[in-house]
């Protein structure tokens, strides 16, 4: 049965559907860059906060999406076609999978088709919140200092004033209208997987603003909250067999279900000067600071999915799973976690880190995500300095071992060179593809050539506490290979 609001009564014999009249629903959060993880998170959030007694409040933050890459019209196409509802559908290790149906978003608009209903919404009086995913590469930011990074296009955009075409452009434009008008600005929060997301976005937008108009840029930096938030739900792509399964076992004919892992975790940042919904109701955490949770989550689950993509598909896996279950790579992932990335955190209010490392390896063995290694692997340029490297480099200042991270980067610089140990060709995804590729391949006549950006590496080229065991990784990978190679270095002092 086609999911649709007329069908809803009859999908709900089989699958949960809202608990709620979504016709009550209005505009109050506008989300930039709707894919599988905002579905999963955010929305589902919404969408069990909208179905809780006694929040006629709640009401008032319905969702409206926007696509502003042209790759967006397929989900445009996917969500309008059901009128934005959708099914999630949970997938855990020897239980069947669980959908529901989600209806927290009531509308998508796509920005190519027409920005000036993007801006229109942007500007409602009654939008209190803009929230983000637009990937870790979307922010314009060097990856060694931090700092905002203006290309060409980026340059041209700003300096076009009100054409927007990027989401930092719609934001620039939406709040100098907002301005204008006399409309307090909304709040700006990132969902992104970038520490201090919130501190980043309010520096991009501030300085891209201010290419624009210097004191527009001011403005925002000084009026517009940017809270930061700690997200976490591991989401692999939809495939084809997901979309089969979800029609065969409960006739539900959904373009575009999302599927992810039983877990989820918020931490947000309580700094709404504009309101906000009522997340706590449903398990959202607001803190005062999100830092110690951001940590956590980049440095343990984010760089521990480093530590085992390029060496597990170089080995010949292609699935998370795979590789948690192999007892070399797993043996290699708990001494990373507990031995380098553990000692660069301080505390996290109200956690347990050893039981949250010990459900990392578990969620990470989960055979029912399928999560690809390939997702794991694409955007490494943006991963790795945000990830893995922050551990490197506070390893590094107290003196202490960092041969499992220089392992880690070795493997990123073998894989980049496009072909695995069985002699098969890697689609290595990835915006520097080209230099990551030269640079790989100079490894001959020149060693530490993978390392010589200074905007993804800094100085670590010149420092021989990383470039040994670097060194001494990428020979043993072309030696011996992956697995071989991480079965070694777990023996070696």
């Amino acid at each position: 049965m086609r999911l649709s609001p007329d069908n809803l009564p009859a999908i709900a014999a089989r699958v949960p559907v809202p608990r709620y009249d979504r016709t009550r629903l209005r505009a109050g959060i506008v989300h930039l860059g709707v894919g599988g993880f905002h579905r999963a998170h955010q929305a589902m959030y919404l969408d069990a906060l909208f179905g809780e007694p006694g929040e006629p409040d709640a009401a008032r933050f319905g969702i409206v999406g926007v696509g502003v890459r042209a790759e967006d019209a397929a989900m445009r196409d996917a969500l309008r076609a059901q009128s934005t509802l959708y099914t999630l559908v949970e997938k855990e290790a020897d239980r069947p999978p669980r959908p529901r149906v989600i209806g927290s978003m009531i509308g998508y608009l796509f920005a190519p088709d027409d920005p000036e209903a993007v801006l229109a919404a942007l500007t409602d009086p009654a939008v209190r919140i803009v929230s983000l995913t637009i990937t870790e590469g979307g922010y314009h930011v060097n990856q060694s200092t931090g700092e905002f990074e203006a290309d060409a296009a980026v340059l041209a955009e700003a300096r076009a004033g009100g054409r927007p075409s990027s989401a930092f452009g719609f934001l620039t434009e939406a709040l100098a209208r907002r301005r204008a008008a006399g409309t307090a600005p909304f709040t700006v929060l990132s969902c992104d997987n970038l520490p201090q997301n919130g501190e980043v976005a309010r520096r991009t937008l501030s300085a891209f603003a201010g290419l624009r108009d210097a004191e527009l840029g001011e403005w925002i930096d000084r009026e517009v909250s940017f809270p930061s938030s700690m997200v976490d739900r591991i989401t692999p792509v939809t495939s084809r067999l997901d979309r089969e399964r979800l029609l065969e076992e409960f006739g539900v004919e959904d373009a575009w279900p999302v599927v992810c892992e039983p877990f989820h975790q918020w931490v947000v940042e309580d700094r709404f000067p504009s309101g906000r919904p009522a997340l706590e109701r449903v398990g959202v955490q607001f803190v005062d600071d999100v830092e110690p949770y951001e940590l956590m989550k980049l440095r343990l689950l984010n760089a521990g999915h480093q530590a085992l993509a390029y060496l597990g598909y170089l080995a010949g896996h292609r699935f998370t799973h795979e590789v948690c279950r192999d007892p070399a790579f797993a043996r290699f992932l708990r001494a990373y976690l507990e031995e380098e990335a553990t000692p660069t955190l301080g505390p996290v209010p109200g956690v347990d880190l050893p039981g949250y490392k010990r459900q990392l390896i578990e969620r990470f063995s989960n055979p029912e995500i399928s999560d690809t290694l390939a997702r794991l692997c694409a955007d490494s340029s943006d991963r790795i300095p945000k990830f893995l490297l922050p551990v490197t480099l506070a390893r590094l200042a107290e003196g202490q071992d960092v041969r499992r991270s220089a392992l880690v980067v070795a493997s990123w610089a073998r894989y980049a060179e496009g072909v695995d140990e069985q002699g098969r060709r890697i689609d290595v995804v990835d915006r520097r593809r080209a230099d990551l590729a030269d640079r790989a391949a100079r490894r001959l006549t020149d060693p530490l050539a993978f390392l010589e950006d200074e905007t993804l590496f800094g100085d670590l080229r010149h420092r021989p506490a990383f470039t040994g065991p670097y060194l001494e990784a990428l020979d043993s990978l072309h030696r011996i290979g992956a697995r071989a190679t991480v079965e070694q270095w777990e023996d070696r002092p």
